[in-house]
C-alpha cells in the first residue's frame, strides 16, 4: 500500500460516512483498500449479484369484477384490494374490518376474463344488459340481496358453464374500457422497491363437464405494452396450446413478456398432467417444449385444497392427506376416481414429467412451486387467526362454516373445508416486476401455506458437513451449487449430490417440526418416490431408513385456540446427500418444511363466536412449505 493511501484512505472513509463524497469518486483510493484488505470489501455484502431477499405475494387474487366473485357478494375493486395488500385497512364486503398482520410485497389481480366487469354493470342497470329479460332479472335478484341475490349467482355461473351464457363474455366492447382500469389500477400502484403490482387476469377453462384448467396469466410488462392486447377468454378457447399461441402473439406483438400459471389439477379429474393433448393426441416434443416455455410454475396450495400429494398415490407418506379435496371436479357434475388421481397432484405430475422426458427429451412437467389464495373477496387473508375465506358468501360469521362453498348436485364442500392457503414466496434481487418475474421464470420460488417461513434450498456434487454451520447459506449455496429452480447434469465420476437446506421459522409464527426431501426417479421403465427426513427438530433419532418415525408433538390447546412454542426449533439446516443415488436415472428433489401442529382457522372461529361443530371439522393443523425441485439429468 502506497504511504499517501494510509493518509488518504482514513479521511476518505470519514467523508463518505459523512456523506459528503461519494464512494464512486474515489476509485484510485478504493482500489488500494481492496488490496490491503485481501481483494475483497470489509462488508460480506458488497458486490453481490444473487438473491438476498425473499418477497412475499399472492398471484392469484379476485375482485368485483370476476363474474362469480361479484355474483357472490363481492363488492370490493381493485383499490381495496391493493390498499389492503399493502398492509391497510379495508370493509370487506359483508361489513367486517379488514387488516393483514403485515403487508405482502406483490400482488396479481387475476379476475376471470370472460365476463369481466360484467357485475358491476349488471347491478348499476347497464342499458346493454337491462335490455334483455334474463340481465334484467339477475338486476332484480342481485340487488334485492340475500338468498335472492346467492339464487342469480348460482343461475349466472351454471349458464356460463354450460354455454348458455345470454351475453357475450369476450365482447371487446365491454372487455376494453375495463381491461384499461385493469391497467391503471396495477400502473397506480406500483411502486418499485416498495409493492409490486403485476398486471394479470385469469384464463378460465373449463372443459366438459367441469373439469379444471384455470391458468393465471402475468405480464412482465409495464402498461404501455400489456394495454396492446385484450385477454384471452374461455370463450376463445379452452384449450391451453390455443392460449400458449395467444401469449407467443403477444410476445412477438410488443417485445413483452407473458407467463401462465395453473391451477388446482386437484379439481381437473385427470386433465392438468394428462399424457395426451385435448383432441387425444399423445404428447410429443414440440407440446413439451411450449408447455416447460409458458408455464414455469404450478400453484401447489390454495383455498380450494392443498395440491402435493395424495394418499392413494402416496400411502407411505403421513404428511400426504393435507387440506384434500378429491370430491369432484370444480362443479360438482362428474365424481373422482382413484384413476384420475395421478394425473392430478404435483408429485405424481413431476414423476410423469421424468417419463415422458425420456421418451421426448423434454420435459413438459418440469415446474416450480408457489402457493396462493384464490380468494374471491378482494381480501388476500389467509391467516389461520384471520382467514376471509374463499368468496363472499363465507366470509366472517358464526356459521360459516356449514355453508357450502362449493355447491354440486349431489355433492358439497362445505365452509369448514376450505383450505386457509397459501402464499408464493420469490427469491428475488429488488421488489420490481422484472426482478420478481425472472426469479418465477427461473423457479427461484417456493409455497407456503400461509406462514412466512424462510427457506434456502441448493444442490451441488461438493457440499460438505461444514457447510451446514454457516449462518448466511445464500452464499455458499450460490457459489458451489444451484438454487432451487435449477438443474444438475451429467453427475461427476463418483460423486453424489449433495444438498444445502435450511430453514427458519415465520417470526411471528410456530416453530419448526423438520426438513424433509421429496425424492423422484424414473429408473428401470418405472417410476419411484421417496421421502427423508434429513432434518428434525428436538434431537429426535433418524433412523437407516432415512425417517423419523417420533412425531413431534402437540402443544395445541383447542379451546383457547392457542398453542406454545415449547416444542420444535426455530430453525433447522443440514446438508445432505442422496444414499442411493443412480448416475444414470433421471431425478428431481424438492423439499418440504413441516411447521409443528398450531390451531386450524376452525379452531379460532370456534372460540371467537362459541359455537359447537361436529367432531368431523378438523381443528389442528400442520402448516408448511414446499420449495421448487431441483432437478438431475444424466
Amino acid at each position: 500500500m502506497k504511504l499517501s493511501t494510509l493518509y488518504l484512505a482514513p479521511l476518505a472513509v470519514a467523508a463518505i460516512l459523512a456523506g459528503s463524497v461519494s464512494a464512486q469518486v474515489l476509485p484510485t483510493e478504493e482500489k488500494d483498500l481492496e488490496a490491503a484488505f485481501g481483494g475483497k470489501h470489509f462488508s460480506p455484502y458488497a458486490g453481490r449479484g444473487f438473491p438476498t431477499q425473499v418477497f412475499w405475494g399472492d398471484t392469484h387474487l379476485h375482485t368485483a369484477l370476476s363474474l362469480d366473485a361479484g355474483a357472490f357478494g363481492n363488492r370490493l375493486g381493485m383499490d381495496e384490494a391493493y390498499r389492503f395488500a399493502r398492509g391497510e385497512e379495508v370493509t370487506a364486503s359483508m361489513g367486517e374490518r379488514a387488516k393483514l398482520s403485515r403487508p405482502l410485497d406483490f400482488l396479481v389481480i387475476s379476475d376471470h376474463s370472460d365476463g369481466m366487469g360484467f357485475i358491476p354493470r349488471i347491478i348499476a342497470g347497464d342499458p346493454y344488459f337491462m335490455s334483455d329479460e334474463t340481465g334484467r332479472r339477475w338486476n332484480g335478484l342481485i340487488n334485492e340481496g340475500g338468498q335472492s341475490a346467492v339464487t342469480a349467482a348460482i343461475e349466472m355461473i351454471d349458464k356460463f358453464s354450460r354455454g348458455e351464457f345470454p351475453f357475450k363474455p369476450n365482447d371487446p366492447t365491454i372487455m376494453r374500457p375495463v381491461w384499461d382500469d385493469v391497467v391503471a389500477a396495477a400502473e397506480k400502484y406500483n411502486e418499485p422497491g416498495r409493492f409490486t403490482a403485476f398486471i394479470g387476469y385469469e384464463w378460465t377453462s373449463l372443459t366438459p363437464p367441469g373439469n379444471n384448467l384455470h391458468r393465471n396469466v402475468i405480464f412482465r410488462d409495464n402498461g404501455d405494452k400489456a394495454s396492446q392486447v385484450l385477454p384471452y377468454t374461455a370463450t376463445d378457447s379452452i384449450d391451453p396450446e390455443d392460449l400458449w399461441a395467444n401469449m407467443a402473439a403477444y410476445e412477438a406483438k410488443t417485445g413483452g413478456r407473458v407467463l401462465a400459471i395453473p391451477h388446482n389439477g386437484n379439481l381437473s379429474n385427470g386433465l392438468m398432467f394428462a399424457v395426451e393433448t385435448m383432441d387425444g393426441k399423445r404428447l410429443d416434443q414440440n407440446y413439451a417444449e411450449r408447455r416447460q416455455r409458458w408455464e414455469p410454475l404450478y400453484e401447489i396450495s390454495q383455498i380450494k385444497g392443498d395440491g402435493e400429494a395424495h394418499p392413494f398415490l402416496s400411502p407411505n407418506d403421513e404428511f400426504a392427506d393435507y387440506e384434500t379435496w378429491d370430491k369432484g371436479n370444480l362443479n360438482f357434475s362428474e365424481m373422482k376416481t382413484d384413476d384420475m388421481l395421478q394425473y392430478e397432484y404435483a408429485r405424481s405430475g413431476l414423476k410423469l414429467g421424468l417419463q415422458l422426458e425420456d421418451k421426448l427429451g423434454v420435459n413438459p412437467f418440469k415446474f416450480g412451486f408457489i402457493g396462493s389464495t384464490d380468494a374471491h373477496t378482494s381480501l388476500p387473508a389467509v391467516e389461520e387467526e384471520n382467514f376471509f375465506g374463499k368468496h363472499s358468501g363465507v366470509e366472517p360469521e358464526a356459521d360459516r362454516w356449514q355453508h357450502p362453498t362449493l355447491r354440486g348436485p349431489t355433492v358439497s364442500i362445505m365452509g369448514w373445508e376450505q383450505a386457509s392457503s397459501g402464499y408464493a414466496a420469490v427469491w428475488a434481487t429488488e421488489n420490481t416486476r422484472a426482478a420478481l418475474f425472472d426469479a418465477m421464470e427461473r423457479k427461484e420460488t417456493y409455497a407456503t401455506t400461509g406462514p412466512r417461513m424462510t427457506i434456502r434450498f441448493f444442490g451441488g456434487w461438493d457440499f460438505d458437513s461444514a457447510d451446514a454451520n454457516t449462518r448466511t447459506p445464500g452464499p455458499l449455496g450460490y457459489s458451489k451449487g444451484v438454487p432451487m429452480g435449477g438443474d444438475m447434469r451429467s453427475a461427476p465420476a463418483g460423486k453424489t449430490p449433495s444438498f444445502l437446506i435450511a430453514a427458519l421459522k415465520d417470526p411471528m409464527g410456530a416453530n419448526l417440526d423438520r426438513i424433509q426431501v421429496i425424492k423422484g426417479w424414473y429408473a428401470g421403465g418405472k417410476l419411484h418416490e421417496k421421502i427423508y427426513d434429513v432434518v428434525v427438530s428436538d434431537d429426535r433419532p433418524i433412523g437407516a431408513d432415512g425417517r423419523c418415525g417420533q412425531a413431534v408433538g402437540s402443544t395445541v390447546d383447542v379451546p383457547n385456540a392457542t398453542y406454545f412454542n415449547t416444542i420444535g426449533d426455530p430453525e433447522l439446516i443440514t446438508v445432505w446427500e442422496d444414499p442411493e443415488f443412480d448416475a444414470n436415472a433421471r431425478a428431481f428433489y424438492y423439499v418440504r418444511v413441516i411447521e409443528i401442529p398450531t390451531p386450524r382457522w376452525m379452531a379460532y372461529e370456534v372460540k371467537r363466536y362459541g359455537i359447537d361443530v361436529p367432531d368431523e371439522v378438523e381443528m389442528v393443523t400442520q402448516e408448511r412449505g414446499y420449495t421448487s425441485p431441483i432437478w438431475y439429468t444424466p
